[in-house]
């Protein structure tokens, strides 16, 4: 499904990842974790195509990612709920839900009431806020609308940045329960998360980054119960 093979990359001179490599398995949710500074943001970054690669390849279903732009690569079905939201302020609750069928080449009127309706399941509260401006929203709320734009291009692997941070206990709970139903409903994620606990209880499987490669991985179950873990990210 989504494989990253020997990545390299960085900003500027400075390299961040020394030949990273993972699997994603169709239908799994796959939790990538690791402290801050580590190199996980700057992974997601590259997959999306918003840093180059240096080395390395990107693969979705088959496909090479590497060279892509990230519109390119959301057309393949990569969906992307970025670290701190990046939703549009300016725009209301209902623009920037369509602006995530920017990404699908076929828009009918059918289409996007089913995308809407599906989004609202999830988020009633959204409903509730079609004409408020994002900038208005809670940290939650914006979380709900960054995940429900994703959830508009129908991707088919989403990629998600931190969706627990800065949250209340509550709706760190939803953001979980939603990746469990989005598994249930097919869809392959790879989530990174500061909050290994959370991430574990929801995920198959998880790799643990550290200064740039990854230093271990394994199932959730024994993830949860290892010392490395307990040692690596102090859960």
């Amino acid at each position: 499904m989504f494989r990253i093979e020997d990545l390299h990359a960085g900003y500027g001179a400075t390299p961040i990842l020394f030949g990273v490599s993972l699997e994603v398995r169709e239908g799994e949710a796959v939790a990538l974790l690791g402290k801050n500074g580590m190199g996980k943001t700057t992974l997601m970054k590259t997959a999306m195509g918003f840093l180059p690669s240096w080395r390395g390849r990107i693969e979705f279903e088959g496909k090479s990612l590497t060279g892509l732009t990230p519109h390119e690569i959301a057309r393949l079905g990569v969906g992307l709920v970025p670290e701190n939201r990046r939703i549009f302020p300016g725009l209301t609750v209902r623009e920037n839900l369509e602006l995530g069928l920017s990404a699908v080449p076929r828009r009918t009127a059918a289409l996007r009431r089913d995308r809407l309706d599906e989004v609202f399941r999830h988020f009633p509260r959204l409903s509730e806020r079609l004409d408020q401006a994002g900038k208005t929203l809670s940290g939650g709320e914006q979380q709900m609308l960054a995940i429900g734009r994703v959830m508009m291009a129908g991707a088919r692997l989403i990629l998600m940045d931190e969706p627990t941070q800065g949250l209340a206990p509550a709706l760190v709970r939803h953001i979980r329960d939603m990746i469990a139903e989005l598994k249930r409903l097919g869809v392959t994620v790879l989530l990174v998360e500061q909050n290994a606990r959370v991430a574990l209880s929801v995920c198959d499987r998880g790799y643990i980054m550290e200064k740039g490669q990854i230093a271990f991985d394994g199932p959730a179950s024994e993830l949860r119960e290892s010392p490395v873990t307990r040692e690596k990210l102090g859960v």
